[in-house]
C-alpha cells in the first residue's frame, strides 16, 4: 500500500517560500537596494573621500568601539544575571526578570534622557562620581553605558533557556569526580551555554551598533569626539547631503555585515566542534 504523504499544516514549500522572499524583498532587499543605489550617483574618489574624512572615522572607532565593548560587558553580565533568575529562587525574582525587558519596551529617547539625568555633573549618580574624575554624561563612557543598557536583555533572554535546560545531575556527577566548580564550569556549564552566549552577544553588538536614541541625549553629540555614525547620518540628512548620508550608511551595513558573519561563523565552527 502506497505511504501516504505527511500532510502540513502550514501550505506547501512553494507558497511559504513565494511569501518568504516577498516578504524579505519589500521589508529588507528593496530599502537595501535603494541605498546602494543613492550612494553609486557618487563617483568612487567622492565616494572614498566622503567615508574616509576624519570626523567619519573617528565615529566608526566610537560606533563600534562602544558597540563591542557594551557587547562584552553585556556577555558577561547578562550570563551572570540569567544564572541568578534561574537558578536562585528568591523573593522579587519575577520583579527582577520583568525588569530585564524595560529596555525592550522603553522608548529609547527616554532612556537616553533618564541616563543624562541620572549620570550628569549635577545627577543623582554624576554629582558623586565627577569629584572621583569620572565624567560620564556627554563623554564616550555616556556612550558606552546607553549602548550597554539597550544590549542587556538580549544576552539574558538568548541565555537564560538554555540555562533552564541544564541539568543539575551533570553539574553533581561532574564534583562527584573530583571537579571543583572552576573546572566544572569551564568543562561541563561554558560549553552547554557558549553558542546562545555567542548568540545573546551577536545581538547585543548588532543592536548596538544601530542605536541612536538613548545616545543622542547621554553622548553631547561633539564631533571627533562623541559623534556616533548614526547622528552623522541624521546630520547630513538634514543639510540636505544625502549620498554623503547613503555612503556612510552603505559603508556601515558592509562593515557591520562582515562582522557578524564572522561571528556567525565563529559560532557554527564552535557547535560543530562541542557537538
Amino acid at each position: 500500500m502506497r505511504a501516504l504523504k505527511p500532510r502540513s499544516v502550514i501550505p506547501g514549500f512553494n507558497i511559504t517560500l513565494g511569501f518568504t522572499l516577498l516578504y524579505l524583498c519589500l521589508i529588507v532587499l528593496i530599502p537595501l537596494s535603494a541605498t546602494f543605489l543613492k550612494s553609486a550617483t557618487l563617483t568612487w574618489p567622492q565616494f572614498w573621500a566622503t567615508v574616509t574624512a576624519p570626523r567619519v572615522l573617528a565615529s566608526y572607532r566610537l560606533t563600534f568601539g562602544a558597540s563591542l565593548c557594551a557587547a562584552l560587558v553585556n556577555a558577561v553580565f547578562g550570563f551572570l544575571i540569567a544564572w541568578v533568575l534561574v537558578r536562585y529562587p528568591f523573593p522579587g525574582r519575577k520583579l527582577l526578570d520583568s525588569i530585564v525587558d524595560l529596555p525592550f519596551a522603553l522608548p529609547t529617547a527616554v532612556a537616553g534622557i533618564s541616563l543624562t539625568a541620572v549620570y550628569s555633573s549635577n545627577g543623582w549618580m554624576g554629582r558623586w562620581l565627577e569629584p572621583l574624575g569620572i565624567k560620564v554624561a556627554f563623554t564616550p563612557i555616556g556612550v558606552w553605558m546607553a549602548l550597554t543598557f539597550i544590549g542587556l536583555p538580549f544576552v539574558v533572554r538568548t541565555v537564560q533557556p538554555v540555562i533552564e535546560e541544564l541539568e543539575h545531575e551533570v553539574e553533581e556527577a561532574a564534583a562527584s569526580l573530583g571537579a571543583n566548580r572552576w573546572q566544572t564550569f569551564c568543562r561541563v556549564i561554558f560549553p552547554a551555554v557558549a553558542p546562545a552566549l555567542l548568540t545573546g552577544f551577536t545581538l547585543a553588538f548588532a543592536r548596538a551598533l544601530g542605536e541612536y536614541g538613548s545616545v543622542v541625549f547621554i553622548a553631547g553629540n561633539m564631533p571627533m569626539r562623541t559623534e556616533i555614525s548614526a547622528l552623522l547620518i541624521i546630520t547630513k540628512l538634514e543639510q540636505y547631503d544625502y549620498q554623503g548620508a547613503t555612503a556612510i550608511a552603505v559603508t556601515m551595513l558592509v562593515i557591520s555585515f562582515t562582522l557578524l558573519l564572522f561571528i556567525n561563523w565563529l559560532q557554527s565552527r564552535y557547535s560543530r566542534r562541542y557537538a
